[in-house]
């Protein structure tokens, strides 16, 4: 929840960012923050050693290939529809993330699982309530659905190819190695006479939502994120990604906008699918039985 929370935050700080700046440069520029806090983080918690033993490259080709490419098409997919589009699509994250875990896991289906996947999904469709038309933008909705499944998958990866390594490490040295990769693939655009930034429209505002959404909507949440893989499973740990919208609403909400009794209600609906997911309910009621 708090990971989905620091990465709605994010959200509302990109739509200063977006339309500006060149989606392989703002993922660039994002990943860069967000290594840039995460490395010294690191070093200081765990030592140089441990920063030497690591597989930097798997983290390079891991972070580049899957959290670099699909930070770069959630951005293009943003730009080319909006961010309700983008919520709406992202609910497909939990169906990616539980086949992941039943063909790769030999992971069991049990009807609270679906029942509770069915709730998460259902959550987030009414969270966004008539929103759900957006989807006829094309492709933009479907680099956005690549977009979550590569991420889905790089997430498990973070977990899953570093078993050595904390929460912390397998965090920074993916993202170390999304930022090298978009790094290089930016300044070779750059070079190559691509698209470049709108700087006379730059400033201290964009400048801050720029680390908002580098420290907060990257380095922060996914280290939360990467942390809750690790412990839930990718699979019941994306269900929370349909509460998405709600987070934006309380942050908007926060900062002077309407309050939205649908996605409240919304988020509600969300919170009992984890429940039900993660068997809390079955856990109850069975100890309720022995007693």
């Amino acid at each position: 929840m708090l990971s989905m929370l620091f990465w709605a935050a994010g959200l509302p700080a990109a739509e200063l960012l977006i339309d500006k700046v060149p989606p392989l440069l703002l993922t660039a520029a994002r990943t860069g923050i967000a290594a840039a806090v995460l490395v010294p983080l690191w070093l200081a918690l765990e030592g140089a050693a441990v920063l030497r033993g690591a597989r930097w490259g798997l983290g390079i080709a891991v972070g580049g290939i899957t959290i670099g490419i699909g930070a770069v098409l959630l951005v293009v997919a943003q730009r080319m529809t909006d961010a309700v589009t983008v919520a709406i699509v992202a609910a497909a994250s939990p169906l990616i993330g539980m086949a992941l875990e039943i063909v790769l896991d030999g992971r069991r289906v049990t009807t609270a699982l679906v029942l509770g996947l069915a709730l998460s999904v259902l959550g987030g469709a009414l969270a966004l309530g008539s929103g759900a038309a957006s989807l006829g933008l094309g492709l933009g909705a479907f680099l956005c659905l690549i977009s979550v499944a590569i991420f889905t998958l790089g997430s498990r990866l973070s977990v899953t190819a570093f078993p050595a390594l904390t929460p912390l490490g397998r965090t920074t040295i993916t993202l170390s190695g999304a930022a090298m990769m978009t790094g290089i693939a930016a300044l070779f655009q750059a070079g190559a006479g691509g698209p470049m930034p709108d700087w006379a429209s730059l400033g201290w505002a964009e400048f801050g939502a720029l680390v908002v959404f580098g420290v907060g909507g990257m380095a922060i949440s996914q280290l939360l994120w990467i942390m809750a893989v690790g412990r839930l499973g990718i699979g019941l740990a994306s269900l929370h990604i349909n509460a998405t919208p709600f987070y934006v609403m309380v942050i908007l909400f926060a900062m002077g906008g309407a309050w939205n009794w649908r996605q409240a209600l919304a988020a509600c609906v969300v919170g009992l699918g984890v429940a039900v997911a993660q068997g809390l309910f079955a856990r109850r009621l069975f100890a309720r039985g022995k007693a």
